[in-house]
């Protein structure tokens, strides 16, 4: 059934006021072709939507928005562990605790990040030193202008720091339906991040005793004590990426700020944004309907239930005083529409 301007404000985690003149939900593969088949008829632009938890909608959506909720769920064992496939409306956290919940390794440090399984590949989610890509094998997607289904290989991914080929050449071209990982039998805890290690430590945990539930349990601590639940502040989790930059920038930051939180990527550096924001003096500010998070800067909330104007003006005007203060460029994570 296609519905006719439909308040999308419940459908998004910062809870923007917007509209969308066309809506299908859909829980099938068919009602998903059927609804393309509508959209082609009106030569219609496409909104494929999830959780709502990495989009800013800067104004009413004039084509169609589909609310992606088809489920399914399969754990199946093989030689080299586990393997996982979810259809793309189901949601990622559950998805984590139920594999940890089984004692299955592979997952946990990306607990409790929002939204729906068919986002993480598009983002290729990370947290805690773990990526999407590490447990990926392959996704399948259908594409927009034929109806076709495709499937990806993790190298067709073309995986980067939060990015894939569907942030790029395969933009807006396919929505995904579902999602192959495995996950293997030889698990080892990733503990790189420092607060990672030091709550675990004064939990009294010892490396060689830890479970993936261990594990997990931290980070949703950590996470929590951290970010905002949209439940509470409407928010889209991480604003900006964290920013990578070469040696020689990263020397001469060191130099003037040495409490630099940075950890080396490759031949490159990855600064955390949220400590560039919080040096700027940005947490805790509010613009109007919006503001920066009181415990996280990298974190931007919407507690007026502002526009989206709003949140981005906020998100240029932090981004321009990153590059004159530090000369580095601050990129978004959540994607902005129409």
């Amino acid at each position: 059934m296609i519905e006719t301007d439909v308040d999308l404000q419940p459908l998004n985690t910062l809870a923007i006021a917007a509209r969308a003149a066309y809506f299908a939900r859909v829980e099938s593969l068919e009602q998903l072709r059927e609804a393309l088949e509508f959209a082609r008829s009106k030569k219609l632009p496409i909104f494929p939507l999830g959780g709502g938890s990495n989009i800013v909608l800067t104004g009413d959506f004039p084509g169609l928005v589909i609310l992606v909720v088809l489920r399914g769920l399969s754990l199946e064992s093989n030689d080299c562990g586990t393997s996982v496939a979810a259809a793309a409306g189901e949601n990622w956290h559950q998805l984590v605790m139920h594999t940890v919940g089984q004692g299955m390794g592979g997952l946990e440090n990306l607990a409790l990040i929002p939204g729906k399984i068919g986002a993480a590949p598009i983002q290729n989610i990370g947290a805690y030193g773990v990526e999407l890509c590490d447990t990926f094998v392959n996704l399948q997607a259908l594409h927009i202008p034929t109806g076709e289904l495709h499937e990806f290989s993790a190298t067709e991914c073309k995986f980067g720091y939060r990015d894939s080929i569907f942030k790029g050449p395969a933009r807006d071209q396919y929505i995904i339906t579902r999602v192959h990982l495995q996950l293997s039998r030889d698990w080892r805890p990733q503990l790189d991040y420092p607060a990672l290690q030091q709550h675990l430590a004064e939990h009294g945990h010892s490396v060689g005793d830890l479970t993936p539930a261990d594990v997990a349990s931290a980070v949703i601590d950590i996470r929590n004590s951290k970010l905002p639940s949209p439940d509470d502040i409407p928010n889209a989790g991480s604003f900006f990426k964290n920013p990578l930059v070469d040696g020689d920038c990263y020397e001469r930051l060191r130099k003037i700020h040495p409490d630099l939180v940075a950890f080396p990527s490759g031949d490159q550096w990855k600064l955390a944004a949220g400590w560039l924001i919080d040096r700027a003096g940005w947490r805790g500010a509010r613009r109007n309907s919006v503001g920066v998070h009181e415990r996280q800067a990298l974190v931007l909330v919407n507690p007026g239930r502002g526009s989206g104007a709003e949140v981005t003006g906020l998100a240029a005007e932090i981004a321009a005083d990153i590059r004159s203060k530090f000369g580095v460029e601050l990129e978004p994570e959540p994607r902005y529409y129409p």
